[in-house]
């Protein structure tokens, strides 16, 4: 019998093929899929250092893709301001699939349907590595952000509530 292969996701995929240097990091995932800082308790990681993927709607229409830390809340006024929007809202949860190509809880910055316009919430500069979903409930990519945000064509900005 020989080892057994590790599972890769879409996003270890495209970053393979980007020669984006990565670490895989797989969690169990049952029956409910567990909110992101237990994520980073499961992984040993910082949640300071581990982010989700938040897709928003624009006023005009548009869709937004933003990542911030995992203990932290999206504060839809600044998020709005730095893709310059009147206003957004949290995408429902149904429409998330269709559009992205990814389920609730494992949607990743990475590997998306199509390109949208994404901003990471400015303290990942400030690590080393950051973890992002690796597009699958149960598995995390860590990586630098600055590659992640180049990757993606993203941006950084204040994005996080201050309370």
């Amino acid at each position: 019998m020989g080892k057994q292969k590790e599972e890769k996701t879409n996003v270890m995929r495209v970053l393979d093929q980007k020669k984006v240097p990565y670490t895989a990091h797989a969690y169990p995932s049952g029956v409910a899929t567990p909110d992101g800082v237990t994520v980073a308790q499961m992984l040993g990681q910082d949640p300071e250092c581990v982010f989700k993927t938040l897709v928003v709607k624009g006023a005009s229409g548009g869709h937004y893709v933003f990542d911030i830390p995992v203990a932290d809340t999206l504060d839809l006024k600044k998020a709005a301001k730095a893709v310059g929007e009147k206003s957004v809202a949290m995408l429902p949860a149904r429409e998330l699939l269709p559009l992205t190509g990814y389920v609730h809880g494992g949607c990743s910055p990475v590997g998306m349907k199509k390109r949208f316009p994404t901003v990471f919430h400015r303290s990942c500069l400030e690590h080393k590595t950051i973890c992002v979903s690796a597009g699958k409930v149960g598995f995390q990519v860590e990586a630098d952000p600055a590659d992640l945000i180049s990757l993606v064509g993203g941006t950084t900005a204040d994005l996080i509530s201050d309370l």
